[in-house]
């Protein structure tokens, strides 16, 4: 029977709704994933060439999912946050499913656009209702756990993909992915219930924020878009890089669709589960001290992550950069708990799914659009320089781009105290006319 309100309260309730929706986010990366293991048999099939996949998986996605994403989150902090979220889940499951049955580019490009519009009703709604189980003061541990479903699915996405590509073709990879997602969207609705807004957050209910409310919010949070465009060149190099990793691993190291897909899904899934979960961890860990290390986690490891990344692209041995993609994805992998958390905590409890499409908006614009979109444009750029290792060198350029990132990370920190301190004092304003009038 569906959990009864006074269940929701409990620690076991709370975790297994965390554990559901880190499950969907899962679906949300093996289905937006999947094209990245497939792109190579695609790419022979269809007659695409970088650039064209570098749109497909990047540029055309991002644009839509940034689109849909905003009257989505419009709507969530107005409605049912968890009929959202099961209705997005079906609806994008059904657009993967429906790639198996292309027939050419214009087609593939069409179902990927709807799978961006159903995957922009994922995060936003989820994040919100996972900032209304869980207090401040574990906020960022839950959201990170939640934001171990990139890498989940990264490895379901590419071990799998890979050995169901290479068995039986990729056209039934799309077919195998898509159609448990449907199924899943159901147990969603059995399940999970819509928790209480605002519950531990100062004011209790809050009112339903709109848009131009939000973006008024945010202008006087300069730490917010500090943060977001931060976040933005980490998925910069994150979506760039690793959406062409198994091209580069195929091309450059000779390893079969297979091999990638399980040497990936294994070190992507685990390393960057595992850093993505530890960044939230640590945050709430030592922000307890001084709340600035929800950046400075970020801002480390973005900068630690770039001395095994560099090796990973410009080293000889496969073995070697193997390895050294295990601390890369670790270290690369702890900025977007915290940061997720620390916008969630600059604004109030009726504005966060609003909030999280906005900073996905910037992350998903900039990381996600233009990333793969720039490795692609310079692997064809750097072909009659390089030859066979232009899309070595265009990932190498990319990586380099990224640095930009730990700038913007750095000027958030800044300014952090303060505009949380600003969020309190507007709280308590809301609360306090609220009773007034009341």
């Amino acid at each position: 029977m569906p959990a009864t309100q006074s269940a929701t309260e409990s620690a076991r309730y709370r975790w297994t709704v965390l554990v559901m929706l880190t499950l969907v986010y899962t679906f949300n990366f093996i289905d937006r994933q999947i094209l990245v293991i497939l792109q190579e048999p695609i790419k022979t099939d269809l007659g695409l060439n970088d650039t064209q996949l570098g749109l497909l998986t990047g540029f055309s996605f991002a644009l839509v999912y940034v689109a849909a994403g905003m009257p989505i989150a419009w709507l969530a902090d107005r409605s049912n946050r968890r009929n959202i979220v099961a209705a997005s889940l079906a609806f994008w499951s059904l657009m993967t499913a429906l790639s198996g049955l292309v027939q050419n580019y214009t087609q593939l490009l069409a179902a990927r656009i709807g799978v961006g519009i159903g995957e922009a009703g994922g995060s936003p709604p989820s994040h919100s209702m996972i900032s209304d189980y869980f207090p401040l003061s574990s906020r960022a541990t839950a959201l990170s756990f939640y934001s171990m479903g990139i890498y989940i699915g990264v490895l379901f996405g590419f071990a799998a993909g890979g050995w169901i590509a290479e068995h039986f073709g990729w056209r039934n990879a799309f077919f195998v992915i898509g159609i448990p997602g449907i199924l899943y969207a159901i147990a969603l609705l059995w399940v999970i219930q819509e928790p209480k807004r605002g519950r531990y957050d100062v004011g209790g209910t809050p009112a339903k924020a709109g848009f131009v409310a939000t973006i008024a919010c945010l202008r006087a949070r300069p730490t917010f878009w500090w943060i977001s465009v931060g976040c933005a060149f980490s998925a910069f190099v994150s979506y760039g890089n690793g959406n062409f990793m198994p091209s580069f691993l195929m091309r450059n190291h000779g390893l079969s669709l297979a091999q990638v897909g399980a040497i990936l899904g294994l070190i992507s899934g685990f390393a960057g589960a595992a850093g993505t979960f530890l960044g939230g961890y640590l945050a709430d860990r030592l922000g307890v001290q001084d709340v600035r290390w929800y950046v400075w986690i970020p801002m480390l490891g973005g900068l630690s992550a770039m001395i095994p990344a560099y090796y990973t692209l410009l080293g000889s041995s496969t073995t070697l950069i193997i390895a050294a993609m295990i601390p890369s994805q670790i270290l690369g992998a702890l900025y977007l708990g915290p940061c997720i958390a620390t916008c969630h905590n600059l604004v109030s409890p009726g504005m966060r799914a609003m909030a999280s499409a906005i900073l996905y908006f910037v992350l998903n614009i900039i990381g996600l659009g233009l990333g793969p979109l720039t490795v692609g444009v310079l692997s064809d750029t750097y072909a009659s320089q390089f030859g066979d290792d232009n899309l070595r060198y265009a990932m190498a350029t990319t990586l380099t781009i990224s640095l930009v990132g730990v700038v913007f990370l750095w000027m958030g920190v800044r300014g952090l105290k303060r505009d949380l301190e600003a969020n309190q004092i507007a709280l308590l304003a809301e609360t306090s006319l609220e009773a007034a009038e009341k």
